[in-house]
């Protein structure tokens, strides 16, 4: 493996050498003169990009995506692999192999990109009063709506009075569904070392969470030194300040590349996630066991999901939780289709 792919395989690229077929390759044979580079920071109107570890550059923006009416979506994000001439102008996005991303808050409907091309997410939670098992289903929705595997890390666990056991308990059914759980200290990088298996060489693993869950702090010990400003959180919700303020892609010396995020205490659906890659595998299997094709859970007769719940094996608070993300995905679904039909209809689109 020639030094320049060991370089750009150490900030995620996911070949062991150029791709020699499918997408990216004919990209890159029509761009002879570029070389790819990957976004480590995004900021205004430029981005931070590299070719491996190490210090970046930085490289102003194409034109386009500077235009106010521009997509979020359409213009680069952290994780994204451009190919770019002479280290300055950007001459084509990549197209990506998956992508993290959310409703923006506001009345219009606009999407957020969290990182792009991720292999795995570390959905990071406190076992204090942070854990949440109805915001992690609204992560999983999210990360899995993107092609990107979860792993549900619970930090915290050196903390006296948490209780380790009651909240893999109440995760159950997401566990059943095959979820991955790693408890951790995130201070004791022995600790850490359980999360090894998903940072081999050429692997991108993003973490989300909300602040003060201890993402920076894990970010420090993968690491290996202070690189994340790390703070304390408040005493009455256990929430945090943003100390990451920006997304940025570190290298680890395991060959993988970690991007650390702030903190995001709202999780809207864009509309392209399907609810079953919300973890919620048994209940679609339930609603799919209706005696009626079109039950909707309540008072019909034959309704397993309403046998499930007054037998106890489905909980009455996670099925709610699934009506109103169902309900939020198929609104956000409705929204983003009339945002697109009115694209298409503008004057010199085809």
């Amino acid at each position: 493996m020639s030094p320049e792919i060991l370089a750009l395989r150490a900030i995620g690229w996911p070949y062991e050498g150029l791709p020699a077929t499918g997408g990216w390759a004919a990209l890159m044979a029509a761009h002879p003169a570029a070389q790819p580079v990957r976004v480590v920071e995004q900021h205004r109107t430029k981005y931070v990009v590299a070719v491996g570890p190490g210090e970046g550059f930085g490289v102003e923006s194409l034109p386009e995506w500077q235009r106010p009416k521009c997509p979020p979506e359409q213009r680069a994000a952290v994780g994204d692999w451009l190919l770019v001439e002479g280290r300055q102008v950007v001459a084509l996005l990549l197209p990506r192999r998956s992508v993290v991303k959310r409703a923006a808050a506001g009345e219009h409907y606009k999407q957020q990109i969290i990182a792009t091309n991720i292999d795995t997410a570390f959905v990071v939670c406190g076992l204090d009063g942070d854990f949440n098992p109805r915001r992690i289903e609204r992560y999983l929705l999210l990360v899995q709506g993107g092609g990107v595997e979860p792993v549900l890390v619970l930090t915290k666990a050196d903390q006296p009075g948490v209780d380790v056991d009651g909240a893999l308990a109440e995760l159950e059914d997401s566990i059943r569904a095959g979820l991955a759980v790693v408890v951790v200290n995130a201070r004791d990088p022995a600790s850490v070392a359980a999360l090894a298996p998903w940072l081999g060489p050429g692997r991108t693993v993003v973490l989300v969470g909300s602040s003060g869950a201890g993402k920076s702090t894990l970010t420090n010990s993968l690491v290996g030194h202070e690189r994340m400003r790390t703070g304390a959180v408040r005493e009455n919700d256990a929430r945090g300040r943003h100390t990451t303020t920006h997304r940025a892609l570190v290298p680890l010396a395991s060959g993988a590349c970690l991007i650390d995020t702030p903190g995001m205490r709202e999780l809207k659906p864009t509309g392209e996630e399907d609810i079953a890659e919300g973890g919620f595998a048994e209940v679609e299997a339930l609603a799919g066991a209706c005696r009626f094709r079109d039950c909707k859970h309540d008072r019909e007769p034959g309704c397993a999901v309403r046998a499930a719940i007054d037998a106890g094996t489905l909980d009455r608070a996670r099925f709610a939780h699934y009506l109103k993300l169902r309900d939020e995905v198929a609104g956000a679904a409705s929204v983003l289709a009339s945002r697109l039909a009115q694209a298409q209809a503008k004057p010199g689109r085809r």
